[in-house]
């Protein structure tokens, strides 16, 4: 049997690799997070002392008209992006496991959007929907159409642009997960399904699809975080305009933490986004549950 101190000085060591790690989590996250929820209840600019607000922050909320924009365009936003990107990256992926020449090309093409850097993609997908001189508005033109869409720059178009764009920047990871799961299908349920008579729709709506449930449900959830905590997207693509038209809760955050330097609003805002993800994950979690 070991001795007490031997047992000590291995668990010593044991914690010495993790301690890295865990500090660099304590310091530059759970800290962060543990003072976002305290400053939720608290006035401060930055700069001057720090005052009790109690619920004042979430109160003051209700009356605030870019909150409201933000989480209604925050939810719009969410409701597009989950599902068209769940039927494209599905689409994709059935597509590109078929066995047919140059699919590696095409699956390396489709998941380019998502390595790429989203600086330059948003600044080509501008130039492509670009409402006088873009060739997307201008193929219409030549098409016949007397009216065409304003995209980025229209506030009716623009969280539809937001919304494509997304789509296409996101699809491509997902489609790889697709492509894990239709890999992992047993080749005999086809068959068997074959034998049956079944047609190709008939075998991907009951043999592909149940069998994909438990990636659908993982994507669902992954997407439907990754969209509530959008940032990046809205502010390369319409800077959260025009006006509120596209204005999310994370840029709300900001604006509010970097541009008004009101960290007490920002940080409540930030609260009512963690329970808005919390419920809806929740509400998945137990969705899945029941089916099973």
């Amino acid at each position: 049997m070991p001795s007490k101190k031997a047992t000590l000085k291995k668990q010593l060591v044991a914690y010495s690799f993790i301690a890295p790690n865990f500090i660099g989590f304590a310091v530059f996250t759970m800290v962060p997070i543990i003072f976002a929820f305290a400053l939720a209840f608290l006035h401060w600019d930055g700069s001057n002392p720090i005052t009790w607000a109690g619920l004042g922050n979430f109160i003051d909320l209700f009356d605030d008209d870019q909150f409201k924009a933000a989480l209604k365009n925050t939810i719009v936003y969410t409701t597009g992006t989950v599902p068209l990107t769940l039927v494209a990256s599905l689409f994709l992926a059935v597509i590109l496991n078929q066995g047919f020449k140059a699919r590696n090309f095409f699956r390396t093409v489709s998941f380019f959007p998502y390595v790429a850097s989203l600086v330059a993609v948003a600044a080509v997908w501008n130039m492509i929907f670009n409402p006088s001189k873009g060739p997307v508005n201008m193929l219409l033109y030549t098409l016949g159409f007397e009216s065409v869409p304003g995209w980025a720059a229209d506030k009716d178009w623009a969280m539809i642009t937001i919304v494509f764009f997304s789509v296409w920047k996101y699809m491509g990871y997902y489609m790889i997960i697709y492509l894990a799961g239709l890999q992992g299908i047993n080749p005999e349920l086809y068959e068997a399904a074959s034998l049956d008579g079944t047609n190709a729709w008939q075998r991907f709506r009951y043999v592909t699809i149940p069998q994909l449930s438990g990636v659908s449900f993982f994507v669902m959830v992954m997407l439907t975080i990754q969209c509530f905590k959008v940032y990046d997207i809205v502010y390369m693509v319409t800077q959260g305009g025009p006006g509120t038209a596209t204005l999310v809760l994370v840029y709300d955050i900001y604006n509010k933490a970097f541009i008004s330097w009101n960290l007490g609003s920002a940080s409540a805002v930030a609260m009512v986004l963690f329970i808005l993800v919390l419920a809806v994950t929740l509400v998945q979690f137990n969705g899945e549950k029941r089916m099973h």
